[in-house]
């Protein structure tokens, strides 16, 4: 299938970027080029945006789709941003953009195994290598399942599930998205399987689990900081509170300034503000974008600048 994906919020964040024609530019989650494409074409001669994909067919699609322009294409997580820049020999640049989450190809291409509307093998793996949903679901033990399902999926039926998922898999291998979803339902009362599908936090929370998202978000998020040049500018677009929660709490440790007492008379401790922020409250999606893409509905923005010295 066609590697589709909407950029969300693609006006406030190139605004909020303020792309300038000669600055260097990465997009760490480049996927099928939507943001990448708006960027690089605002670019000159001597501008240049880095592209990264942890996912082989985002990074095949967007090569293409950006061989016009000055861009250049990277197969790599954008935890591993530091390491790209060396590579290339660039010390810093004016500005990243990290769109989190899950594309809508990867949502959309029942071969991946990401979403329990479609049946697929159990998958659910960005970079297509590794850890997969399967190994988690047949071999993880009970307290593990629970632990996941509650802090990356806030599920309150986390028990209820993890047991539904142990006694089956004592019979057979769960091997797909719509068995796994199947014992989900049958797990959950039945009032809540009548007010919503009961099956979102719990692919959620393994989809999380199997890519490391939390992991690769904080020290993505401590590498692109340390990247940018002052006065440079970090772009970042959640989709749910748990990741949203974590770039929000780094952001403010990064604009604080005075850690000390407030009974202190004075200033000892000379903590000064790394960053500022762009702006206070997070930015979400116009009506307009609203209702021509209904993913957008949960996406924030939250910006922030380098500070200059």
């Amino acid at each position: 299938m066609e590697f589709t994906h909407i950029p969300v919020l693609l006006e406030e964040t190139i605004e909020g970027l303020a792309i300038r024609p000669d600055g260097i530019y990465v997009d760490g989650t480049v996927g099928g080029a939507g943001h990448a494409k708006e960027i690089a074409s605002r670019l000159g001669k001597n501008g240049l945006l880095i592209g990264l994909d942890r996912d082989p067919d985002a990074v095949a699609v967007a090569t293409k789709r950006l061989q016009n322009f000055p861009a250049k294409i990277v197969h790599s997580n954008y935890s591993e941003i530091r390491n790209v820049l060396d590579n290339l020999q660039i010390a810093q640049v004016d500005g990243i953009l990290l769109d989190l989450g899950v594309s809508s190809y990867q949502l959309d291409n029942a071969e991946r195994g990401f979403s329990y509307h479609t049946n697929s093998k159990l998958d659910m793996r960005m970079n297509q290598d590794g850890l997969s949903a399967y190994d988690v679901i047949n071999t993880w033990d009970k307290q593990t399942l629970c632990k996941i399902l509650w802090e990356y999926g806030e599920e309150k039926f986390a028990e209820r599930i993890a047991e539904r998922v142990i006694c089956a898999r004592e019979h057979a291998p769960i091997q797909t998205t719509g068995e796994l979803a199947e014992l989900v339902r049958q797990a959950v009362p039945q009032k809540y399987r009548r007010e919503k599908n009961p099956c979102k936090k719990t692919f959620q929370a393994i989809r999380i689990a199997v890519n490391d998202e939390f992991g690769h978000l904080r020290i993505g998020l401590e590498s692109a900081f340390h990247c940018l040049k002052s006065g440079g500018r970090l772009a970042v677009i959640t989709f749910h509170s748990l990741e949203d929660r974590i770039v929000k709490q780094q952001f403010a440790s990064w604009c604080k300034g005075c850690i000390c007492p407030p009974d202190f008379p004075q200033c000892v401790c000379g903590r000064k503000p790394k960053a500022k922020l762009l702006i206070r409250k997070p930015m979400t999606a116009k009506q307009s974008e609203l209702e021509q893409n209904y993913r957008s509905h949960s996406a924030k923005l939250r910006l922030l600048e380098k500070e200059r010295g």
